[in-house]
């Protein structure tokens, strides 16, 4: 038995050897690369042993920063409209009292952007936005609710709150369902104690649902933190190919590691943002974990 054992390992060794090749090893390189200088030509191994060189002009680079903001600017509207609207929606579809019919439409067709390739949504959004012959300026233009046309995507805070727009549009129907499955999974014996008590709808959000629904809070925030700090496909492609918006307002932090790997070949560079991105994500996504959590520390 011990000897036919050992076929075991045989049949998972694929997977270890795929991963090893597609995944360890990039992450090996790519660190290996951000303390180097390398250019992208020939051998990684042959390029130039800068130390912390890197690292050191990422902390410095006034451009990253800049590209730390816009990130923020850009996520931190999405999740508060994503999570308000989710959560709103998710209550009011799940409350016993109401018993609104049609749930499994109504999920589908705010799970339906999701499916959708973000390319497509781009291009989309990209004619939806334009400035001279838009459906949204033209539809603002017939209803008398602005007077000119506005150029949503030439300036620097209408260009990020479009960007803002269309990643709720994409990801809350996500969100939606992952809160309300957590609300699904709450006891309705605590809802109905808390009507038979007397306590007011609101009264139960605050006391029941929302102090239940934790966990599932913290999966959603830290889950689309991750995500919403490497943002990268909508700002690239409703910049025109990654040349940032107007002001660079567009340049996230992923996009910025992109143009540098890409379009100025300075890979190491690239390399050891990369890893800058990495402890941020790893840093804010502990603080989420420990304020949502922190009666338990």
């Amino acid at each position: 038995m011990n000897s036919k054992s050992k076929y075991g390992y045989l049949f998972i060794s694929p997977f270890f050897i795929v991963f090893s090749i597609f995944g360890i090893y990039p992450i090996i390189l790519s660190l290996y690369m951000s303390f180097t200088d390398y250019k992208g030509i020939g051998s990684p191994f042959k390029a130039n042993w800068v130390g912390l060189q890197q690292y050191i002009r990422l902390i410095h680079d006034k451009y990253f920063l800049q590209a730390f903001i816009n990130t923020w600017k850009i996520w931190g509207v999405n999740i508060i409209l994503q999570l308000t609207l989710a959560l709103i929606l998710a209550v009011i579809f799940s409350d016993i009292t109401l018993r609104i019919r049609g749930l499994s439409l109504f999920r589908a067709i705010f799970y339906l952007p999701n499916l959708m390739t973000v390319s497509s949504v781009a291009l989309l959004f990209l004619y939806i936005l334009d400035w001279h012959h838009g459906a949204l300026n033209s539809l603002l233009l017939k209803y008398g609710i602005i007077s000119k046309p506005i150029n949503w995507l030439g300036q620097p805070a209408t260009a990020q709150l479009s960007v803002s727009l269309i990643q709720t549009w994409l990801w809350f129907g996500h969100t939606f369902i992952i809160i309300f499955a957590g609300i699904q999974g709450i006891s309705k014996d605590y809802f109905e104690a808390a009507m038979i008590d007397g306590a007011s709808r609101m009264q139960i959000f605050f006391k029941i649902t929302l102090p239940l629904l934790k966990p599932i809070m913290l999966y959603v925030v830290i889950t689309s933190l991750i995500g919403g700090l490497q943002l990268f496909e909508i700002p690239f492609l409703i910049s025109q190919n990654g040349l940032g918006g107007p002001e660079g307002s567009l340049v996230t932090m992923v996009l910025y590691l992109y143009n540098h790997a890409f379009k100025y070949h300075n890979f190491g560079y690239a390399a050891a943002v990369a890893y800058g991105l990495f402890l941020i994500i790893l840093a804010f996504s502990f603080i989420v974990f420990k304020s949502m959590f922190k009666e338990e520390f």
